[in-house]
């Protein structure tokens, strides 16, 4: 092929990806008498100087937290472990040949986004480094955790111009994603995580959707430190007790499906940890109380071990379908998921169509008590389609 026409194919095929771009993405349908599409399981791992225990054939997709972006908008991978813990990650697909491990970019504080997404060349640079790490490493796919478009999270840069520049940074990824796509033979996926409410103002939601394959909806850390009361962090429905218009699971979903987000392409979120308050004040049994000073977040493998310990009593919110501790005592108050609410959301995911299921983080769980949950609750979609 001459140089003529080798920019010829380029400009033909990124003409080709610029057309695709402006189509709705399509969501693959089961052919007649197939049984529902197994719902996807998506976990988060942090990187660390070792990998812990995976049982690959329980997920369907992996995210690895996290890489990050450069003043200049590139991506890299900081620390000494990142690699390692990659590699850790692609060999899991001796056990599970259908796993997808994708790159995180981002989290909570990670800065230099708007600058990434605010120029053509500067999404380029952007989507180009993104890419050659994904590829480098053997990846599947991107997901992109920048926290939050438009606004300045722990002190990052923002501007009002974020809105529109992220849903160009996300088609100036795809586009590359599906050039490399090309030249290797198959298809990368690209994938955000999502917050609703005011996070969810600085994003186009209809316009991206177009371009990804799913949103890791983070329907957790409702009620923290910021907060002026205890609560829920992560309820699926409202509590009687929570005052109007409060944050829950329910209302984030029916937030991005009314924003024009297909339903299976949303990925509600579980958190493998709990949110701990002190000095809380007694009534109700600490449930939407203000409260002294807040904790810290206590990962399940120790939260597991409290309910009937010094003290800590395990309440059931019918209402928001969420557990509670709360130590009269002591006057601690925790917010957290289990099994059983696990379940609930599970069932939520099924009955409203939805795509799946996210979590953070996997090193939270022990002996997969969460991760089990999860799947078990997801397969019974699969299951009640075969009956």
């Amino acid at each position: 092929m001459t140089d003529l026409q080798s920019r010829f194919a380029t400009r033909l095929l990124r003409g080709l990806l610029a057309l695709a771009l402006l189509l709705p993405a399509a969501v693959p349908a089961s052919p007649p008498g197939a049984g529902a599409p197994r719902l996807k399981l998506v976990g988060y791992v942090m990187d660390g100087p070792t990998l812990p225990a995976i049982s690959a054939g329980k997920l369907d997709a992996i995210n690895f937290a996290f890489a990050l972006v450069d003043p200049r908008g590139e991506v890299y991978l900081p620390g000494d472990t990142a690699s390692a813990s990659l590699a850790g990650l692609t060999a899991l697909r001796r056990d599970n040949p259908d796993l997808d491990i994708l790159v995180s970019i981002g989290g909570w504080g990670a800065d230099h986004f708007s600058e990434a997404a605010l120029t053509p060349q500067s999404r380029a640079r952007f989507a180009d480094s993104a890419v050659r790490l994904m590829r480098e490493h053997r990846l599947d796919g991107i997901d992109i955790d920048w926290e939050y478009p438009t606004l300045p999270g722990p002190g990052i840069s923002h501007r009002p111009e974020d809105r529109v520049n992220f849903s160009l940074m996300l088609e100036e990824v795809r586009a590359r994603l599906d050039e490399a796509g090309w030249q290797d033979g198959r298809r990368y996926l690209l994938t955000i995580a999502a917050a609703d409410g005011e996070a969810a103002q600085g994003l186009e939601l209809a316009r991206i959707g177009r371009v990804l394959d799913w949103i890791n909806l983070m329907t957790y850390d409702f009620h923290g430190s910021l907060g002026p009361t205890t609560g829920h962090h992560t309820g699926l429905d409202r509590s009687r007790h929570a005052p109007p218009g409060s944050r829950t699971t329910v209302q984030a979903v029916d937030e991005f499906l009314a924003a024009g987000v297909p339903p299976r392409k949303i990925h509600v979120g579980v958190a493998f940890y709990g949110r701990e308050f002190a000095e809380v004040a007694p009534a109700r049994d600490g449930l939407y109380q203000p409260y002294g000073r807040f904790v810290d977040s206590v990962p399940w493998r120790v939260l597991r071990e409290r309910p009937g310990r010094d003290g800590d009593v395990r309440h059931w919110d019918a209402e928001a379908q969420a557990p509670y501790l709360w130590n009269a005592r002591s006057r601690h108050f925790v917010s957290y998921d289990d099994p059983q609410s696990l379940a609930a959301k599970a069932a939520f995911v099924r009955e409203r169509g939805l795509g799946g299921m996210m979590y953070w983080e996997h090193r939270h769980d022990i002996d997969d008590q969460l991760l089990d949950a999860l799947r078990d609750g997801l397969d019974a979609a699969t299951q009640e389609t075969t009956r």
